[in-house]
């Protein structure tokens, strides 16, 4: 699959500065060509949280300079898939035109853990993983053979993985 026609992938969560962020690069990195990922937020913070972008870096990916951005104008453009990873992202998830699918990945923000800057990076290294199994399990799927149905069917149980 080329760039061309390549599948494009919004994440949407609350603030855009953690756990839509990972996924988006984690996309653009993992499914290069097959993938064209974006990230947004319905309420987007200032930042990318710094130790999203401490956990991209010990993974070989430089996220530096990114900013969050929320969903004016995204709801435009197509998207084939609109990806939710935190419930409040799911309840004010815009209307997309197309009928994109959409799924939810639900999980914990690791920016809302407290303590220590060890226990925090601790949260975030469980995102990236929880996050990197479910788009590994994602570019496993023959997305192209699949009926739309049984693609909604395979995206949300992943969601649970």
């Amino acid at each position: 699959m080329t760039e061309a026609n390549a599948l494009r992938i919004l994440i949407l969560c609350t603030g855009n500065s953690a756990r839509s962020q990972i996924a988006e690069a984690l996309l653009s990195t993992m499914g290069k060509g097959r993938f064209e990922a974006a990230s947004a937020g319905s309420r987007p913070a200032e930042q990318v949280n710094p130790f999203a972008v401490s956990v991209l870096a010990e993974a070989g990916i430089d996220w530096q300079g990114r900013v969050p951005r929320g969903t004016d104008g995204l709801e435009r453009e197509h998207w084939d898939f609109v990806i939710t990873v935190c419930d409040r992202a799911k309840e004010s998830c815009p209307y997309f035109p197309g009928q994109p699918l959409l799924v939810h990945w639900g999980m914990p923000d690791p920016a809302e853990v407290v303590g220590s800057d060890e226990v925090k990076m601790a949260a975030f290294r469980d995102t990236f993983t929880t996050l990197s199994r479910r788009i590994e399990s994602m570019l496993a799927l023959p997305i192209a053979e699949l009926e739309p149905a049984a693609v909604a069917h395979h995206l949300k149980e992943i969601g649970t993985q």
